[in-house]
Formats: structure tokens, C-alpha cells, sequence
């Protein structure tokens, strides 16, 4: 799998692969342009794209099925990795991890140094959208139910990222924080705690299942 490390579609498609014990070689992106993730499959099917390998994972390997079959919760888990892949996008992760990541690790190359007003705009998207997301939580769970689902891996992908640089203040909500333990000590979580960056360490309990 051809993958960016702090690419927000390249880190959910790590999630599920390790939620269907799929096995894969992870090789870094070295063009901008290219569309990532890229995902071969053993019977060499290949699927360039999020949502191409989401459909082809989800629809070859049934087991541990990470969409829900009943309606209403199925609606509402595609509604969340909508909500994810556009607004969450858009209002934080881009102006938080995209600023202070190396662009080689996100596909971003308009990056040049880091700009602490658009850093701050994301922060306070952040800061703004956490008792929702914690209110969510603390009613169903997780995003949808009790259950993991393809919602709660989404926002995971972002969540781990800007841990990553230390941008999450865990003592704010504890709702959100007994959430993100559970998803870091999922077995699919591994190879995204494993994560380091030439030049950019984690923060210190970046990869701590008790933190």
C-alpha cells in the first residue's frame, strides 16, 4: 500500500486493513500529485482512493464488518465519515496537522513554514466541535453505538494526528478521552502508534494506551 503518513485517508485505510487482519507493506508516497492511498490486493486488484478500497475491502472481506447492516445506523456512520472527510477536514486537521507536518508526509506542497494564525483557527474549530463529539460519545458510546464502526475509525485518523503533535487536551473531556483508549488499544491502532517522523517526535504519550 502506497500511503502518506498524516494523510487523513491514507491513516483510515491503515485502520481498516488492520480491522480485517489484512496485512499489507507500507510504502511511502513520493509524488504530490499522485492519488493516495493506493492498496493492492493479493489477487492483484488494484484500488486508488479512499472510497474505491473502502468498497472493495468492505465488500471482499465480510468478516468484522465495520458499516452497519441496519438502516438507521448505517445511514448515520456514513453520515459521520462524510462529516469527517469534509468539515473535520477542512476546519482542523488541514490547519493543524497540514501546517505543522512536513509536507512530504501529508501531500501538501503549498506548505512552506507553518502559519500560527491558521494553527489557532484550527484549534478553536477543535476546541468548538469536542463537546459535541463528547456528548455524542457519552450517550451511544462511540459516534454511532456500543459497536466500532467505519465512523469512529474516520475520526480516529484525525484524532491520532493531531495527538501525534500534542494537540488534544485530554483533561477537557473525559468522554472523548475513555473513547480514544478504547480505539488506541484496538489491534488495528498498532501501526499508527508506531508512527515516527524524522524530525518530528510524537508527544511523549503519544503511543500510551493509559494516558
Amino acid at each position: 500500500m502506497t500511503h502518506l503518513v498524516f494523510q487523513p485517508a491514507s491513516r483510515l485505510v491503515r485502520l481498516v486493513l488492520g480491522e480485517k487482519r489484512l496485512v499489507v507493506d507500507l510504502q511511502p508516497g513520493e509524488d504530490f500529485h499522485a492519488q493516495l492511498p493506493v492498496f493492492e490486493d493479493e489477487d492483484e486488484t488494484r484500488c486508488v482512493g479512499l472510497w474505491a478500497i473502502l468498497d472493495h475491502v468492505e465488500g471482499n472481506y465480510p468478516d468484522a464488518p465495520l458499516i452497519p447492516e441496519d438502516a438507521a445506523e448505517r445511514g448515520e456512520a456514513l453520515r459521520w465519515l462524510d462529516w469527517t472527510a469534509t468539515v473535520f477536514t477542512d476546519q482542523v486537521t488541514r490547519r493543524v496537522v497540514f501546517e505543522k507536518a512536513n509536507p512530504r508526509f501529508t501531500g501538501n506542497p503549498s506548505r512552506s513554514t507553518p502559519d500560527m494564525n491558521v494553527i489557532r483557527a484550527g484549534r478553536d474549530a477543535l476546541r468548538d466541535m469536542i463537546p459535541m463529539l463528547a456528548a455524542t460519545m457519552d450517550e451511544r458510546g462511540n459516534l454511532v453505538s456500543r459497536a466500532c464502526t467505519i465512523a469512529d475509525l474516520a475520526l480516529a485518523a484525525h484524532i491520532s494526528s493531531l495527538d501525534y503533535f500534542g494537540e488534544i487536551a485530554w483533561d477537557q473531556s473525559a468522554p472523548l478521552k475513555e473513547w480514544y483508549m478504547r480505539m488506541k488499544s484496538r489491534p488495528s491502532f498498532r501501526s499508527l502508534l508506531a508512527d515516527r517522523v524524522p524530525g518530528q517526535p510524537p508527544i511523549k504519550y503519544y503511543a500510551d494506551l493509559d494516558f
